[in-house]
């Protein structure tokens, strides 16, 4: 049993490192399905956090690669075995889960179980998630001494849970503050730059005609002051990117506020990430905006980043509400460059099959097409709307990685 216990001490301990890295709660996540894999050395092991809504707020699993989990589709719900483990707040050790009266049924694609053990992490009287593993290597399935280690391993990862939310929980308020402070200073020193700037044009149009040479040096005044101001807007505006994208990055942003669009709104919204710069990448496709793993981009600067987002929520706003779509892919990715899009370029695809509307008849519907623009020239990149009546829309978004 000492052999056991180091065992479960050294998956703990990767587990506690996760969050003394301060990597996110989804980092740490996948440390404690991988650490519970190794632990008892299963095929497969998965670990989900519900939500309020009867589904998982987050998905993890090791096993599975990612062509299975994009044909496998949504995470799943909080029914058949799952629903009732976080109802019941017990293990469940099986030696075939497929026999079991709770066992509902899997997506096609989807590994066959048979072996289960399944642990509910807990906080208290609260289910933080449940973590399960199938399909031991070993003959004769899962023992109670797998089912007591990976008990013991729950309560510690628990723990670890906790404290990586907690550490999240500090660095949005953190980030709060911090944006009030901005907020302070972007009042004081904008506010009196365009109060210079507006008595600088008062001054310059009562010299037009009595003194033109004075006008013409006031107007220069005027011009310096709206550059000074616009480079103290975009500087605060970078550091104001919303918390999410400090939190998930990325990727992780748009794939939940594409998962929140498919849940409210008949259409289907689907996220797919595809990071050609990336060692081992590929076309991720998660289905209906469900959760996934190990998908990011790197090397993106935090301008790049905001822009990005911020023309797809303008975007995926317009297709939720004016495009009357059936189906809308956001497509990220990198074109061109070495690892990581370095040298490259951050493309953002979004593209639905809706009425469609005439462009150039659109530009000032409010429609957001010349915001979105701006910010791709802003930035050194280029913004496309390829739509007709009927036809459905694509705004495509370049940018410089």
């Amino acid at each position: 049993m000492n052999g056991d216990r180091d065992a479960v001490l050294y998956a703990v301990s990767s587990a506690v490192l996760a969050v003394t890295r301060h990597l996110s709660v989804r980092e740490v996540l996948q440390v404690i399905v991988r650490s519970a894999q190794r632990l008892l050395d299963a095929r497969y092991a998965a670990l989900g956090v519900p939500d309020e809504e009867g589904a998982f707020a987050e998905f993890v699993a090791e096993g599975i690669s990612d062509e299975e989990w994009a044909a496998i589709g949504p995470t799943p719900r909080q029914h058949g075995l799952l629903g009732a483990m976080l109802r019941e707040g017990a293990p469940v050790r099986l030696p075939d889960i497929r026999r079991d009266p709770r066992f509902d049924s899997w997506p096609r694609a989807h590994p066959v179980l048979k072996d289960f053990l399944g642990v509910p992490i807990r906080d208290g009287e609260q289910v933080l998630g449940i973590v399960f593993l199938s399909n031991k290597r070993a003959p004769g399935g899962f023992t109670e001494d797998d089912q007591r280690l990976l008990t013991m391993f729950a309560a510690h990862a628990a723990i670890a849970l906790t404290n990586a939310r907690l550490y999240e929980r500090g660095r949005e308020l953190a980030l709060v503050e911090e944006r009030t402070r901005m907020a302070r200073e972007l009042h004081d020193a904008v506010t009196q730059k365009l109060f210079s700037l507006r008595l600088t044009a008062q001054a310059a149009s009562s010299l037009v005609i009595r003194d033109p040479g004075r006008a013409v040096r006031e107007l220069e005044r005027v011009e310096r002051l709206a550059g000074e101001a616009l480079a103290e807007l975009r500087a605060v505006i970078v550091e104001l990117r919303p918390a999410e994208l400090d939190r998930h990055g990325l990727a992780e942003t748009l794939r939940k506020h594409v998962r929140l669009l498919d849940r409210l709104h008949p259409a289907s919204f689907t996220f797919r990430l595809d990071d050609g710069g990336r060692e081992g990448g590929g076309d991720a496709d998660d289905g209906r905006g469900g959760a996934r793993r190990g998908d990011t981009l790197y090397g993106l600067g935090p301008e790049i980043e905001a822009a990005v987002l911020r023309v797809a929520q303008e975007a995926l706003h317009n297709a939720a509400r004016h495009a009357a779509a059936e189906a809308v892919v956001v497509r990220l990715g990198c074109e061109g460059g070495r690892a990581g899009c370095e040298g490259g370029r951050v493309v953002l695809e979004v593209r639905d099959d809706g009425t469609g509307f005439d462009v150039p008849a659109a530009s000032g519907r409010g429609l957001g097409i010349a915001s979105m623009g701006d910010r791709a020239q802003a930035l050194g990149g280029s913004l496309l709307v390829e739509s007709e009546p009927g036809g459905g829309t694509l705004v495509r978004l370049e940018l410089p990685a």
